[in-house]
């Protein structure tokens, strides 16, 4: 479980910009906070994952199953991030991109990755370079690079708004269908209400 308990930022300059706010999000469950632009919903996740910039203020804390996070680095957190631009590493194959981040203590790396490739409809893609993936298929494969870290809850930064209206129905089922079978919190900040929807957890709007 992810646990927000009275959470707020304030800019450089002591400026608020979010919160106080209190959140629970259940293992399994994606919980959506919806927002214009400028409401503070990436600062937000910046501060779940310990990124928030230099010069923010922040307060209240941060528990992940009970442990509290408030402090610690963003090495030491065990949660991923998911971006809109589906950033894979161009110098590694898509393979390499998916086993990136897996736990060192995996002796069957090459049959998991190959497994998740399949599942993301990428078969026999191991050795093919990122840069000649569609954008559906580099969203799949940064969803599956995400959950084969094995994070202990997953961060969703408006995760399909670079996507054309028909890949992005295509992509929010695969992605919500993966998370939830994961087991773990998700949490995505989104401006689109039908992501939001799609979703099938809470919504928070904010601003």
């Amino acid at each position: 479980m992810l646990e927000l308990i009275d959470l707020a930022i304030r800019l450089p300059g002591g400026r608020p910009l979010l919160g106080p706010m209190s959140l629970r999000v259940e293992a399994g469950q994606v919980l959506s906070v919806m927002g214009p632009s400028g409401v503070g919903k990436s600062s937000l996740l910046d501060a779940i994952g310990g990124h928030l910039g230099a010069g923010f203020a922040l307060q209240g804390r941060v528990l992940l199953d009970g442990r509290d996070l408030t402090g610690l680095p963003a090495e030491r957190r065990n949660i991923g991030m998911i971006f809109q631009n589906s950033d894979l590493f161009p110098h590694l194959s898509v393979g390499q991109n998916l086993g990136f981040g897996m736990p060192r203590r995996h002796r069957d790396r090459r049959a998991r990755i190959e497994s998740a490739l399949v599942d993301a409809g990428l078969g026999g893609m191991h050795d093919r370079d990122p840069a000649t993936l569609s954008g559906g298929q580099r969203a799949r494969a940064a969803l599956m690079r995400g959950l084969l870290a094995e994070p202990a809850a997953i961060l969703l930064d408006e995760p399909f708004s670079a996507l054309d209206a028909q890949l992005r129905d295509e992509i929010r089922s695969f992605t919500f269908d993966h998370l939830r079978a994961a087991g773990i919190p998700a949490l995505m900040v989104t401006h689109d209400a039908q992501d939001a929807t799609s979703a099938g957890g809470p919504v928070i709007a904010l601003g």
